[in-house]
């Protein structure tokens, strides 16, 4: 069947890499949800973005996680629409997200580790990035 998927804009394939996260534990809970929304209203990469196009994302996330082989199809959108030089901030977005309801379960963790391996992220750097994502949400 012949995909019919739009394609991402660089903030489209940022916004589906915190989606991706999500739901990688097939439980979307309010609290990444609200990280999500939080991100696109105030980090500068999301200046012009229209908050509304959020949701065609996820239902494109969400229709791509019903297919065999979906995440190959969302990294190649991802990797498609997204400067390598944005790619690390792909994944410092993607930890947040999995660090917003503080806890990281396995398949969290294994969705990480798959978007490090997809979008080359060097071990050190991942290392910080996910340091900086516990750090910023701990809870006293």
């Amino acid at each position: 069947m012949p995909h019919t998927l739009p394609a991402f804009t660089p903030q489209d394939a940022l916004v589906a890499i915190m989606v991706t996260v999500s739901v990688s534990d097939e439980n979307i809970r309010t609290s990444e949800l609200v990280a999500i929304e939080r991100q696109v209203n105030h980090l500068p990469i999301f200046a012009d973005y229209d908050i509304d196009a959020v949701k065609e994302v996820a239902q494109t996330v969400y229709k791509l996680m019903e297919e065999e082989d979906g995440l190959d199809t969302l990294f190649a959108m991802v990797r498609d629409a997204l400067p390598e030089r944005l790619w690390e901030t792909a994944y410092a977005l993607a930890c947040d997200v999995a660090a917003a309801d503080g806890s990281l379960g396995q398949d969290e963790l294994r969705l990480l580790a798959e978007v490090r391996h997809e979008l080359n992220i060097d071990r050190l750097h991942a290392a910080a990035i996910e340091r900086g994502a516990r750090a910023r949400h701990l809870t006293l």
